[in-house]
């Protein structure tokens, strides 16, 4: 079996968001931005309804949401950032109280978990990404971008709600080009800025 790996560059992650925004599918760009902007598994995901994001009453948009994971069974509160409510803004003209937030419109139930495998893999290829993309990467992408942004790996580590350093650090792909970077950049024959 294939390890999943994050989508390291950047520019791929914007590309992979915007090819579900160029093809008009509101619900699987919102599935891939819920995971590459919160670090969602797939099956938390997948478990969202809307009532838990869009308050259907006076039609707004919740600033947070509280779930339990269905992994660990922790308690989580998750702040939604431009981008998510930006994309639940669009969804939510379609969405119906009660409703899956990720819905299969011939069930009536939130698309399974294959389902979104086929969605996530097929539009990295669309944009040209050649490596193993899946669910999972997505929840990879969001823990590396956030520790090359320089977020703290005890940050994201507590955000993955992981156990141990070790697994975080597995998830967050360090690769060889990572480590090159760090020994490219130190210089001490002249000061450095600080």
């Amino acid at each position: 079996m294939e390890l999943t790996q994050p989508i390291r560059n950047a520019k791929d992650v914007y590309k992979f968001l915007n090819y579900f925004k160029t093809q008009g599918h509101k619900r699987n760009y919102l599935l891939a931005t819920l995971g590459v902007h919160t670090g969602l598994r797939i099956s938390d995901i997948l478990h969202l309804k809307c009532d838990q994001l869009y308050n259907f009453n006076n039609g707004t948009i919740h600033k947070t949401i509280t779930i339990t994971e269905q992994k660990s069974r922790k308690s989580k509160t998750i702040a939604l950032n431009k981008t998510i409510i930006s994309a639940l803004k669009a969804y939510f003209s379609e969405a119906k109280p009660g409703n899956p937030l990720i819905l299969n419109p011939q069930t009536g139930k939130s698309i399974g978990r294959v389902q979104a495998y086929r969605i996530i893999s097929e539009a990295a290829k669309a944009v040209g990404i050649a490596y193993n993309v899946s669910c999972h990467s997505l929840r990879k992408t969001f823990g590396y971008h956030a520790w090359k942004g320089g977020v703290s790996p005890a940050v994201i580590m507590h955000i993955y709600n992981h156990s141990s350093m070790t697994t975080t650090q597995r998830y967050l792909g360090v690769a060889q080009d990572d480590l090159n970077a760090v020994y490219m950049q130190l210089c001490f024959s002249k000061p450095q800025r600080m």
